[in-house]
């Protein structure tokens, strides 16, 4: 445990204190006795502090060596918080995961992609945060804990909106779990964004389908940047159940509503644009999924 101290301009005295525990029953105690702001992989963290000075007590999660890594139990996939985009590239998964493996090459550079935590992208909430279309796909839930229960909620029902989640004060997220039952069929990521590499995103989309003797027999689409929170689209799953995988498939995208989606204009693109962009990267994740195409991640 270490602690800073500094002036505050009208003279007062404050204590900055600095934890790294090495199991997760200690960093849930230390949570329980007071306020911290979590450091995992910290390539959100830093860059939001830039070179203000510290205000807030650091718990360092980076010691907690149960949080990483990817188990198999009888009913679920468990991905652990701390587990980083390229154990997720690393993992053999089953082929409904290929969408959340594409997404994880989309997250900044392989040197974020090396650092930067599952659990850390769920948490900071942006509206663009690659990895959530995906995961919304396979039905992932976030499991939170602390000194007094375990709880487990939807991905839907933890973020919030942007910046904003369920996390309540004296939790953190301990693993990201995908229902074994979610995880058939197969999947694929479009990421739609100004330039090919280290790029927000304009629009992105995942898509999962289950294709039984030649006919979609279930569908799962997920929508990002095209709302405050990703959004699954129930409009075009319901379109898309029960049709033939043929190249119809575009038209029954494209005739389906959006409904849940809600763009905003900003310096990437208009919210029209977004609108329109949404429909054509769904179509390709959808092609993509089935294998109708090959699939490029960045459309």
């Amino acid at each position: 445990m270490g602690m800073v101290r500094f002036w505050e301009g009208s003279g007062r005295q404050s204590v900055i204190r600095y934890a790294k525990p090495t199991t997760v029953d200690e960093a849930l105690a230390l949570l329980g006795e007071d306020r911290w702001r979590i450091l995992a992989g910290g390539t959100d963290f830093y860059p939001a502090q830039g070179a203000k000075p510290f205000r807030d007590n650091i718990l360092d999660i980076n010691g907690l060596a149960e949080l990483r890594g990817i188990a198999e139990t009888d009913e679920h996939w468990r991905i652990g918080a701390r587990t980083t985009w390229t154990d997720i590239v690393r993992q053999p998964l089953p082929a409904a995961f290929e969408a959340l493996k594409s997404a994880a090459r989309e997250v900044g550079s392989v040197q974020i992609q090396n650092v930067a935590s599952v659990a850390g992208n769920l948490c900071n909430a942006s509206p663009a945060a690659d990895g959530v279309p995906a995961l919304l796909t396979i039905d992932a839930d976030i499991e939170l804990r602390s000194l007094k229960a375990i709880r487990h909620l939807p991905l839907g029902a933890f973020i919030l909106g942007n910046r904003r989640t369920a996390l309540q004060p004296g939790e953190m997220v301990t693993a990201i779990r995908v229902p074994k039952r979610s995880a058939a069929g197969a999947s694929a990521f479009v990421k739609l964004g100004a330039r090919r590499y280290l790029v927000i995103s304009i629009a992105m989309a995942a898509a999962r389908l289950v294709v039984e003797n030649g006919v979609v027999a279930e569908a799962a689409i997920a929508v990002g940047s095209c709302s405050a929170v990703a959004r699954r689209l129930a409009g075009v799953e319901a379109a898309l159940r029960g049709q033939p995988v043929t190249s119809a498939l575009a038209d029954a995208v494209l005739s389906a509503p959006f409904d849940e989606l809600s763009p905003i204009a900003d310096v990437r693109g208009s919210a029209e644009y977004r609108q329109d962009a949404a429909r054509e990267i769904v179509v390709r994740a959808v092609r993509d999924a089935v294998g109708l195409e090959q699939g490029k991640v960045a459309a």
